[in-house]
């Protein structure tokens, strides 16, 4: 983006969405409770970038006939391309990186994402995901007894020691969490998007998981070595705390108030096609959590009737980047829908790593994507400033 903006003599604006970081409508009693909650959604979002643009295109000088492109990535890209089928008027195209719009409903199977990122692990080396696939029955044998919690505990170096079957579950939740979180990060040079990290994680995590048929002891220590790159690649962490995934806090309040209101994205995993305990998706157990926090049922169905599901074929100008090792292209757009609507692949990528700045280790096919994506932009730009 940074480089973009500077070749296309352009100016940046990053908006921040409503109830993340500080544009919190109630201060303090924001999420207090759903009342407060309600006005926390993607349409809400959008017409305040709407209402900013038009904002800054009085304010500012020079600004009032440039065109404007919106670009984001994962969610900022589902609400790029949104922005741009609902307010076409404001933007003259979109850039939607790593956006899963149709991670809904039934449009696309629920078990595709999970295992895009079993395929990332077994790509990268011989045993891992049939390591990890061993780990969960590992851990459940020696989690019912009270002296196998207490090995767990320490050999995974858990601030708080494992005390139940519960305990157990949450470690394999957080375990599967670690694993999907590398698959997403899962860049060509060394990076810190979640957390620091080395070039091609997967690959370092895969030299601790060569050899599946090991014993639960020696398995589980090979996983612990294995996530501890992941929480403790700088070597400071004394001991490993489950409550906690991405260093970095991404607003998770906001975006579980939103999984359990429109944002219902069905996933399942079946231990066969990927490397996880086996799962299906379960929409009441979510509705019953949903409505247990925060008082509300989500409406499984809402995203499809606004903003169109897979007939979009009347919008125009919105390209959609997705990466090849990213399990959020399982719900992205892959094939091109018409000259307008265009799908770009990235093999080598991983979650937007297209908006990334540009590296020396970026492969050929992310600059390639870049390269369009440019070229389509000044064909963006080109058209608004004819419509002028």
């Amino acid at each position: 983006m940074w480089d973009v903006a500077e070749e296309l003599n352009a100016m940046l604006v990053f908006a921040e969405h409503r109830y993340y970081g500080e544009s919190l409508p109630f201060g303090n009693e924001s999420f207090s409770d759903s009342k407060h909650l309600n006005y926390l959604t993607s349409e809400q979002a959008l017409a305040d970038f709407a209402v900013l643009v038009e904002y800054l295109k009085t304010t500012i000088a020079g600004a009032r006939y440039s065109p404007v492109i919106a670009i984001g990535g994962s969610y900022g890209g589902m609400l790029a391309a949104w922005f741009r089928m609902k307010y076409p008027h404001v933007v003259a195209g979109a850039l939607a990186a790593s956006a899963p719009i149709w991670q809904f409903g039934d449009l696309v199977p629920c078990g595709t994402y999970f295992s895009i990122v079993t395929n990332d692990f077994k790509k990268s080396g011989t045993g891992c995901s049939e390591s990890i696939r061993n780990s969960w029955n590992a851990i459940n044998r020696l989690s019912s007894t009270d002296a196998g919690l207490q090995w767990l505990s320490s050999t995974f170096h858990l601030c708080s020691p494992l005390k139940n079957l519960q305990d157990a579950a949450i470690l394999k939740s957080w375990l599967s969490e670690t694993w999907v979180n590398l698959a997403m990060v899962n860049y060509p040079y060394k990076a810190d998007f979640l957390q620091p990290l080395p070039a091609w994680p997967i690959q370092e995590v895969c030299k601790f998981l060569k050899d599946p048929s090991l014993s639960d002891k020696l398995l589980l220590q090979n996983v612990f070595q294995a996530v501890n790159l992941y929480y403790n690649y700088s070597g400071e962490a004394s001991c490993l705390d489950m409550s906690e995934t991405a260093t970095k806090n991404l607003g998770q309040l906001g975006w579980y108030y939103q999984a359990c209101t429109e944002m219902v994205m069905p996933m399942c995993t079946d231990g066969v096609n990927d490397m996880f305990e086996p799962q299906k998706w379960d929409f009441d157990a979510l509705s019953e959590e949903c409505y247990r926090l925060w008082g509300v049922r989500p409406r499984p169905s809402w995203i499809l009737s606004m903003y169109g599901g897979k007939n979009i074929s009347s919008h125009s100008n919105i390209v959609f980047s997705n990466g090849g090792l990213d399990p959020w292209s399982a719900g992205g757009v892959t094939q091109n829908i018409t000259d307008s609507l265009v799908s770009i692949m990235i093999p080598d990528g991983a979650h937007h790593l297209d908006l990334r700045s540009r590296n020396p280790l970026d492969p050929k096919s992310v600059q390639q994507a870049r390269a369009l994506e440019i070229c389509y932009m000044k064909q963006w730009i080109e058209k608004a400033r004819h419509s002028h």
